[in-house]
């Protein structure tokens, strides 16, 4: 036997228990330079198995290295290959297990370096033993090379699982983030300045560590993420991720430039980091919608002071972009859909509401609740052309159908607000352009008055429901302004009463465009609809008639051929001739067949086309009997003769009807 098995006894056990008093060296020890202590019974000769463990124990780790590099050599190229129950068998075992008692001890050293919070003697012995082992592995000799400094790699990254470890159990998500940053800080920090020094250069050590603890963080911060998480902590969770942890981790002023040259990495892989964006998007969507909903089912008359969505809504739109552009894209496309589907919910209950308020309700109950339902819709229409801006370029649809649930919010509330209004102009409008609305300018006075009166109810509008109510207020007065005018109920016998016409049509068109100046009216193209008018019944030059036709056609589109023709009946205007030529202009002009304009510019397509006038030269009778003579001898006269008395002189039907039949004349069937 060599002198190693007579010190190991051949077949004693690594297992066994040390000899006592074997307990590992103080700190300050560790570092033995890179000689053995002499055992008192070796006196220099090779050490025995028993006696290479003590070494280990007591951390005497460079000499317990030499000692098995040593034995290792003494097995030969054939150790690997020996039966067990040989010499080089039980050597090869007993070179293993001691490494592994060695490895043991070294990792140790390893995790302990950190805690300790400054500079570690015990590791400048594992530092020499990777050297030690990399100049074996080096010689190429059997079972070489062991690797340990990949090993060494792997108990740094194990020893900052375990750092790491021990402060994840915090009582919150926030809690558990912030002291996992505060553990890597410090440690890199403990690094940086004691333990990377101590490792020579081409160990990369810091980088060896930066790495071991990327990994161990995100593992901590994948399991955080496989929680069940609501939308605070999904939030909180991202905002740490994207923006917490580049700022006060990749950014300390100590280490963050160190960590930032090894290109770490997000802690996160981008497909989790996706993953917890749906995940968040899903559960506000889904907040919201219930939210909406209860809101739906508030009574109406506290909507204004109950609707919280737009807050929720606005919220999240400002808090997904801050943590990243992307994910705030996302989330505002799908809140844009969750908002339209709830406008047009409210459209819906809004119109039932307000076109059937309840019976034991106030006077001006039905105005206040209109005001108020109005007044919620500015901040809906700008957080969906918000929500539009910043979403994905689909939004646009979505965007759409927001504006077009809004306003037709808007026009309920208006038509309830204007609905007393205009039941109470109705009278008035009926007494205009009459005989008697030449002489007395009453019902336009009232008109204007109960309008002023009207307006001051609307001061608790805000600015933009109020600028689409008076715009169509002033559209809907104007309307209803020359609605009598085109009945032709006042038909101009002379150039004189033209005059008189033109001149209560200016004046009062005048009183029309001050007072809706004063309201502040956002349409000033109706102002010229009169003026416009007017013009037709003073000119007196066809062309001058005919270039006015075109203005007029140019600035209302909607204009139809048999306005201007109640226009001409209103001036007196029969002449066939002239009529069909200034007529002529609308089709010389594309508008015979013009396409509709919108609807808050449509003026004329709202009042009735009147009927073609056909005028005869004299008044007849409208109920002519049928029997009368279907074809005439082609040299009779297709008109009445002049000197042929005018209706008031014909007298009774009876003889209107003897003149036609001694003449042998039909009157002339309307055209249509």
């Amino acid at each position: 036997m060599g002198p190693r098995d007579t010190r190991a006894g051949g077949a004693t056990a690594l297992g066994d228990k040390p000899p006592a008093g074997a307990t590992p060296a103080p700190s300050g020890t560790g570092d033995t330079g890179g000689s053995p202590r002499c055992h008192p019974r070796t006196h220099g000769r090779p050490l025995s198995v028993l006696e290479i463990l003590e070494l280990i124990q007591r951390r005497e780790l460079v000499a317990a290295d030499e000692q098995i590099i040593a034995l290792e050599a003494e097995c030969g190229p054939a150790a690997p290959a020996a039966p067990a129950t040989s010499r080089a068998g039980r050597q090869a075992r007993d070179v293993a297990l001691l490494y592994e008692a060695l490895l043991a001890q070294l990792w140790a050293v390893v995790a302990e370096a950190v805690p300790a919070g400054g500079p570690y003697a015990p590791l400048r012995a594992v530092v020499r033993v990777l050297q030690q082992e990399e100049r074996a592995d080096a010689s190429g000799a059997a079972g070489r090379p062991r690797g340990l400094r990949r090993a060494w790699q792997d108990a740094v990254a194990r020893a900052a699982a375990e750092r790491l470890a021990q402060v994840a159990t915090g009582p919150g998500l926030g809690e558990r983030l912030a002291a996992l940053s505060g553990r890597l800080l410090g440690d890199m920090g403990t690094v940086r300045r004691h333990l990377a020094p101590m490792y020579p250069p081409e160990f990369g050590a810091f980088g060896v560590y930066a790495r071991g603890y990327q990994r161990a963080l995100a593992l901590q911060v994948a399991a955080l993420a496989q929680r069940p998480l609501d939308v605070p902590e999904l939030y909180l969770l991202l905002d740490w991720h994207c923006n917490t942890y580049p700022r006060e981790v990749l950014g300390h002023p100590e280490v963050g430039a160190q960590l930032r040259a090894e290109a770490l990495g997000p802690p996160l892989p981008p497909e989790t980091q996706r993953s917890l964006e749906s995940s968040c998007i899903a559960a506000v969507k889904a907040k919201l919608e219930v939210a909406v909903a209860q809101e739906l089912q508030l009574s109406e008359d506290t909507w204004p002071e109950d609707v919280t969505s737009q807050e929720l809504l606005r919220a999240h739109v400002e808090r997904a972009p801050q943590i990243n552009p992307e994910f705030g894209l996302d989330m505002a496309h799908e809140l844009l859909g969750v908002l339209v589907a709830f406008l047009h919910s409210f459209q819906r209950k809004v119109e039932r509401f307000l076109e059937a308020p309840p019976e034991a309700t106030p006077p001006e109950g039905p105005t206040a609740r209109a005001i108020a339902l109005a007044n919620c819709c500015p901040p809906f229409r700008s957080l969906a052309e918000r929500l539009a801006r910043v979403g994905h370029p689909q939004s646009e649809e979505p965007r759409r159908q927001a504006q077009a649930a809004l306003d037709k919010v808007t026009r309920t509330c208006n038509h309830v607000l204007t609905r007393r209004l205009f039941e109470d102009l109705k009278p008035y409008f009926n007494k205009l352009m009459k005989r008697k609305w030449l002489t007395s300018s009453d019902a336009f006075d009232a008109i204007v008055m109960l309008i002023t009166s009207f307006t001051q109810k609307l001061r608790p509008l805000h600015p933009e429901p109020y600028q689409v109510l008076v715009g169509d207020l002033h559209r809907r007065v104007l309307i209803e302004y020359v609605r009598p005018l085109l009945q032709a109920r006042l038909v101009c016998t002379s150039a004189k009463m033209r005059a008189r016409v033109a001149t209560r049509l200016g004046d009062e068109a005048r009183q029309l465009r001050e007072l809706f100046h004063r309201l502040d009216s956002a349409s000033p193209w109706l102002d010229s609809v009169v003026p416009r008018l007017r013009e037709l019944l003073v000119l007196e030059d066809t062309a001058a008639l005919q270039m006015e036709v075109a203005v007029l056609a140019r600035d209302f589109p909607d204009v139809r051929r048999k306005h201007v023709a109640a226009l001409l009946d209103v001036r007196g205007l029969r002449g066939h001739g002239v009529r069909q030529e200034i007529l002529g202009v609308l089709g010389d002009v594309g508008q015979s067949d013009p396409p509709a304009p919108p609807r808050a510019r449509a003026f004329f397509s709202e009042l009735p086309v009147p009927r073609d006038a056909r005028c005869l030269p004299c008044h007849l009778p409208c109920h002519l009997p049928c029997h009368l003579p279907c074809h005439l001898p082609r040299h009779l006269p297709r008109h009445l003769p002049r000197h042929l008395p005018r209706p008031a002189a014909l007298g009774t039907l009876g003889t209107s009807l003897g003149t036609l039949t001694r003449l042998r004349l039909r009157p002339r069937r309307p055209q249509n």
